[in-house]
């Protein structure tokens, strides 16, 4: 194979940038097993009471990931973020006002491999969410598994993230003051097996628990959809049936995780690398669908809802899709 490395007289600007992206895919990949590492490690050094008395602290602190988390605006708005965002570029365009008064739970779709549009548009101040969105305050849900490993669990909350439970989403949702998002990756690690370019599948048909949790808390069901998530990444195939695709579902199912074999380019060259390609995604926010409080749905209900956020978000796609080369004949594919 005949490997194309990067120009020497490349700008600093784009070195930056590249380097800023690097550094989240090492954290998305590398970091638990670090602060794993890190924690059991100090225990054996004269830096032993960092552990204990961070076991203290992380006893006492347990359920922070589950009511509220903890953001910190200054790492939200750190630097590196807009250099991350400059890198694709990443855009984040709104398509209708959301009232501060009320609270909001936003679907995002696709997953894509690493969920970046989800996690620089809702985790960050990159793309400038607040300044599009006055008044409100997004919180990414996460696996909660990730919160259950020292020292990175409190960088996963710095950036609004917060736990997967349906305690964590309900402690959101029913903030009496508003202005707050919700925002679900719908499809999951599931969906990122599916993820390659040009894919429009999306892994949603059967997922309906987000719209009962809308319907229970009388809260409007915003759709996102991240054009360009997809395109980040080449993987290796991986049809329904096959013995990879089986070894990943069975894998996912002991873990809660799913291992999509992936690549793209690296830091100093463009032929292989875990660095996703430079390729503009655009995140388009859909308008709000009204729900009506229940606090226990029937299936009749939770399906009309659910279906009505289909129609929604195939519309979205649909006006939207000719302006980020999509082409005609693609139309979103629900499995």
């Amino acid at each position: 194979m005949k490997i194309e490395f990067a120009p020497r007289s490349l700008p600093l600007q784009r070195r930056l940038q590249t380097a800023s992206v690097a550094q989240w895919v090492f954290s998305f990949v590398c970091l638990a097993q670090c602060c794993v590492v890190a924690f059991i490690g100090l225990l054996f050094t004269r830096f032993w009471l960092v552990t204990v008395l961070y076991s203290v602290w992380w006893l006492l602190d347990r359920e922070k990931p589950r009511t509220g988390g903890r953001r910190i605006h200054f790492l939200r708005n750190c630097v590196v973020w807009r250099y991350m965002k400059d890198y694709f570029p990443l855009t984040l365009v709104k398509t209708a006002e959301l009232d501060p008064r009320k609270n909001y739970l936003m679907g995002f779709h696709p997953h894509g491999v690493l969920a970046v549009g989800a996690f620089v548009n809702f985790c960050t101040e990159a793309s400038d969410f607040s300044k599009l969105f006055p008044g409100i305050t997004p919180h990414l849900m996460m696996l909660s598994v990730w919160f259950r490993i020292p020292f990175l669990r409190d960088y996963l909350m710095s950036g609004g993230l917060v736990s997967s439970e349906k305690e964590s989403a309900s402690y959101v949702l029913k903030k009496p003051e508003g202005g707050n998002v919700l925002a679900i990756v719908v499809g999951g690690a599931q969906e990122a097996l599916d993820a390659r370019p040009g894919s429009c599948t999306l892994l949603l048909k059967n997922r309906k628990g987000f719209v009962r949790l809308a319907i229970q808390h009388g809260t409007p069901l915003v759709p996102v959809f991240s054009f360009g998530e997809n395109d980040l990444y080449d993987q290796v195939k991986n049809p329904r049936g096959s013995w990879l695709r089986q070894t990943q579902h069975w894998l996912q199912q002991i873990m809660g995780i799913s291992l999509p074999l992936f690549h793209a380019r690296g830091i100093f060259q463009y032929s292989f690398g875990l660095v996703p390609y430079r390729r503009p995604i655009c995140t388009v926010v859909g308008k709000p669908i009204p729900v009506q409080k229940n606090e226990r749905p029937s299936n009749e209900e939770v399906d009309r809802v659910h279906q009505k956020y289909l129609d929604e978000l195939n519309k979205l796609f649909e006006e939207h899709k000719a302006k980020y080369n999509i082409p005609e004949d693609s139309h979103l594919e629900f499995i």
